[in-house]
């Protein structure tokens, strides 16, 4: 006897990665891993404020907050890594359930 446990699906990936480019951290939160959404502004932030203060004062606003986008493109994808995986570890077990429920042979009938 087997013990079907239908865990609720994961958020859509999609929806995870749209969520990190509008608003940095997001994604974790909807991911229900808030803490690393936090480390991740951290670093951000830090990285930002380094960056500024080491760039020449003829830079762009990009080339001054380098450090801060580099981590915010990571955040982005760490969000969007962690929601494809926990999506195709769901869509693994579920249909491994689905064999086992009703994975008959015709010797059995």
């Amino acid at each position: 006897m087997t013990s079907t446990t239908n865990a609720p699906a994961p958020p859509n990936p999609y929806l995870v990665l749209g969520a990190a480019i509008i608003l940095p951290a997001s994604g974790h939160v909807i991911l229900g891993v808030p803490v690393r959404g936090l480390q991740f502004i951290f670093f951000m932030v830090i990285l930002a404020w380094i960056t500024m203060k080491i760039a020449p004062p003829d830079a762009s606003f990009i080339g001054r907050h380098a450090g801060g986008f580099l981590i915010y493109a990571l955040s982005i994808l760490d969000a969007y890594k962690i929601a494809r995986v926990r999506t195709a570890k769901w869509v693994h077990s579920e249909r491994h359930e689905g064999d086992a429920a009703g994975g008959g042979t015709q010797a059995d009938i």
